[in-house]
């Protein structure tokens, strides 16, 4: 289960220490479904949700499109994309599923065409995610996907390649897939899209891509179940309690880092979940993300030495995959042999805590957040303590985490614009 580290942190608050009164109060809310944005809480209950109704029909989907072809393209943007992706950059690439590409998450030209050029001949389907189907990015990603799709296939199979997760009843992409009779699957009414990676949102892509969906949504419920112990000792708890104080004190920047390349997309989710449910009337820590060792090289000496108004929260796996003995070189040019012989794993646990050493004395507080293993449990596990500890953060900061009223503003401007061409 998820560990939290608050040794890094708790110098800086001194007696001060965090309100675990307030979040305790927040997560009776949240049980009771009395909080701020109660209409949004199906997330808390998703695994058994999908256990019982799509979960099954994911599976065999999943199996159909491996089975058929060679990569299939996710259409879609922010948490219609960001959580599949994460998932699939974090476990990597599995040999019996398919490639997943990614689009109509923007509306660069070029950035379609290397996708167009990755895909090349190879046999495909689409998954479009998107509630409405007039979200303008995935609309038009979607638009030239499907055409693709008819040209090399025909209408006929076309249709059968297309798979569109969105609304339950109504809005356009769920007509067309009537109308078509593409396979659907539901975005839950009451599961907002940044919530929504443990429906079929981000579990189709994962299936496809040959991961154990049945395993990630177990361990989601195991880890919910885990996460719902009311006390100080909840990992969720911990960090919800912990950012609320820090940002209290005046810090207003979380970088979130990890030593793991693979961790990229999951930082991108999380700067999704996290600066939408909490940056609104005025308040919030604004999320970004950093990635070690690479950023200790670029980004090092602002850590260390800019303005002292940073959260470093810093993730980390208790087990890797694989491990990497350092060679004895000869010559010892580079005077590293002292190193060799060494597991890389070993070397790279004492360049964290060296990190984390030199930052604590710089002035920047370290939270850290173990997960088990970079594997379906551990993506589950990070999943469902994230998703929770965002929602008592912001309950606690005293926002409603669930909605996102920002977000219209560029799009009414967008549609205005593009209303002198009709």
């Amino acid at each position: 289960m998820i560990q939290v580290d608050l040794t890094g942190a708790s110098a800086f608050w001194g007696e001060n220490t965090p309100d675990f009164s307030a979040v305790k109060a927040a997560h009776e809310a949240l049980s009771a479904g009395s909080c701020r944005g109660s209409d949004f809480l199906g997330w808390l209950t998703l695994p058994q949700t999908m256990e019982s109704t799509e979960l099954s029909r994911i599976v065999a989907c999943g199996k159909r499109i491996r089975e058929s072809s060679q990569v299939l393209v996710v259409v879609g943007i922010g948490g219609s994309y960001l959580g599949a992706r994460a998932a699939y950059e974090l476990l990597g690439r599995r040999k019996d599923g398919v490639e997943l590409l990614f689009a109509g998450n923007g509306l660069s030209a070029d950035a379609l065409t290397d996708t167009i050029e990755l895909l090349g001949n190879r046999d495909f389907s689409v998954n479009v995610v998107s509630k409405s189907g007039t979200t303008l990015e995935p609309a038009l990603g979607f638009r030239i996907f499907r055409e693709l799709l008819e040209k090399k296939y025909g209408r006929e199979e076309a249709d059968r390649r297309i798979y569109a997760t969105t609304d339950a009843r109504r809005g356009a992409l769920k007509s067309s897939a009537d109308l078509h009779g593409w396979e659907s699957f539901t975005v839950p009414d009451d599961v907002g899209g940044r919530y929504s990676v443990l429906s079929a949102v981000g579990l189709l892509p994962m299936a496809a891509a040959g991961y154990d969906v049945e395993l990630v949504i177990d361990a989601a419920k195991d880890a919910f179940r885990a996460l719902d112990e009311r006390s100080e000792s909840n990992p969720a708890w911990q960090y919800a309690a912990a950012r609320q104080r820090l940002r209290s004190m005046g810090r207003q920047i979380e970088l979130l880092a990890c030593y793991e390349p693979s961790f990229r997309m999951m930082a991108e989710w999380w700067k999704q979940l996290f600066g939408e449910s909490e940056g609104k009337e005025g308040l919030g820590l604004f999320p970004a993300s950093v990635e070690y060792n690479a950023d200790l090289h670029s980004m090092g000496q602002y850590v260390q030495e800019g303005p002292r108004h940073l959260i470093e929260t810093v993730v980390s796996f208790e087990h890797a995959a694989h491990s990497f003995t350092v060679p004895f070189d000869e010559n010892d040019t580079d005077g590293l042999n002292y190193t060799s012989g060494h597991d890389l794993n070993e070397i790279a646990a004492i360049a964290c805590a060296a990190v984390k050493e030199a930052h604590i004395a710089g002035g920047v507080p370290n939270i850290g957040i173990t997960a088990p293993a970079r594997n379906e449990q551990g993506f589950a596990e990070l999943v469902c303590f994230f998703e929770l500890s965002c929602a008592l953060s912001g309950l606690v900061q005293g926002v409603n985490p669930f909605d996102q009223p920002g977000v219209e503003a560029y799009k009414k401007n967008m549609f205005r614009m593009l209303g002198d061409w009709k």
